[in-house]
């Protein structure tokens, strides 16, 4: 079992300062906030079993040893990368606000990830499975069974049409839809605000549902477009649960969950024919070169049925 190591009072403070800064300067979200104290506070661990506990004495070479020993003990690629970003993030953060000299992890660079997709929901088996939340609405019995239904419709119709993170939809007040326009607010990563806009059958699901709102919310909703059954703003483990149950009802798609609708989402956009800087924007990525990544999947399909149909292929 390994041995735990006590942070210093300077590393404690300085990666506690750091916290604070993501979280309200840099509106970042708690589950990235705390991601990024976990490394920083795994970092020092590491340096004070190995003599060098304070973020004064921390050199890059010892900044790619603690990498290194994480690829050997099997920490796959994708978190090393997050983890060298934190620890870039935090030193550039110390040496900006004189907390350090210099800032030791400037040449610090990522391992490459391998950029892939998971698999995705076809358009017949996104409508299979919206099709089939629309046929439990018309089987519901009582009126709370009723609203749990039409809300768990609207739910996945949102999600589908909108490619909205599932943090983004569970944060999601009524007063955030125009039913005019058929435009959706989204308060997205880092506090970025961003307009997408809802097909004709979301914005009837949400309509549907939020004529029943009521039967199941409580005072302490508030103005959450979605409840759950205990009548407060719905959970994003139970938006997981119900994007995998409603998929899992479809015999042939993958088992997936609300980022699994946002892949189809961008994919089956650009399958489309919509542009590339539209996705990204309804997207909410910041780099282009994220939603790219999008492109190699048509790009698959469109090579398949290439080879599959051209004479010469």
């Amino acid at each position: 079992m390994q041995e735990t190591v006590e942070l210093t009072p300077r590393a404690a403070d300085m990666v506690a300062a750091f916290a604070d800064h993501l979280r309200l300067e840099r509106g970042r979200s708690p589950h990235t906030v705390r991601a990024y104290t976990g490394d920083l506070t795994h970092l020092f661990a590491h340096l004070a079993r190995v003599g060098e506990a304070e973020p004064d004495d921390v050199t890059l070479a010892d900044l790619r040893t603690w990498l290194a020993n994480q690829h050997a003990a099997g920490a796959d690629r994708a978190t090393l990368q997050r983890r060298a970003a934190g620890v870039r993030a935090f030193f550039a953060w110390a040496a900006r606000t004189g907390r350090l000299p210099s800032d030791p992890a400037r040449a610090l660079r990522s391992p490459r990830v391998d950029r892939r997709l998971p698999p995705t929901v076809e358009v017949d088996q996104a409508r299979r499975a919206l099709d089939g939340l629309a046929a439990r609405v018309e089987e519901a019995g009582g009126e709370e069974d009723g609203a749990a239904r039409r809300r768990d419709l609207a739910i996945v119709e949102v999600l589908y049409a909108s490619g909205i993170r599932v943090s983004e939809l569970v944060g999601l007040d009524t007063g955030d839809l125009d039913t005019q326009r058929g435009l959706l607010r989204v308060m997205g990563k880092g506090g970025k605000q961003r307009t997408v806009p809802l097909g004709a059958p979301a914005l009837r699901a949400v309509d549907a549902w939020l004529a029943v709102r009521p039967r199941l919310a409580r005072a302490g909703a508030g103005r959450a477009m979605f409840v759950g059954d205990r009548g407060l703003r719905i959970d994003a483990r139970v938006v997981r649960r119900l994007v995998h149950r409603a998929l899992g009802a479809v015999p042939d798609a993958p088992d997936l969950g609300p980022h699994g609708l946002r892949h189809a989402m961008a994919t089956h956009l650009l399958e489309g024919g919509a542009d590339l800087r539209s996705v990204q924007e309804l997207l909410g990525h910041s780099s282009l070169a994220t939603t790219q990544l999008y492109t190699h999947v048509s790009g698959d399909r469109l090579r398949r049925a290439y080879q599959q149909a051209h004479p010469r292929a």
